[in-house]
């Protein structure tokens, strides 16, 4: 596992206090790995999900520190989802 996923799945688990409910959601980082969040917390992993949001590492960083609002990374093509939007749009919500 990569130090950028470790350090993801930290910040991620502090910022989602006990995980996500009514889904699953995975974050791809490019050439790094997945990071699984549901109703069990957050982990690194390559499960199947019900979203899956794809952005490369520099993306991913700027929207756990808020730099980067993860709608506008959508709109710019800096963040792909497939899935759920919905869920999607709720984990968004978490981390903004």
């Amino acid at each position: 596992m990569s130090d950028v996923i470790d350090a993801a799945v930290a910040a991620l688990s502090e910022k989602l206090d006990g995980g996500l409910d009514g889904g699953t959601a995975k974050f791809q980082i490019e050439g790094e790995g997945g990071i699984i969040i549901d109703g069990d917390g957050v982990r690194a992993g390559e499960d199947e999900a019900d979203v899956t949001l794809t952005a490369d590492a520099e993306t991913f960083k700027s929207m756990l520190d808020g730099s980067l609002n993860p709608t506008a990374a959508f709109m710019t093509g800096k963040l792909s989802v497939d899935g759920d939007m919905g869920l999607a749009m709720k984990l968004g919500a978490a981390l903004g």
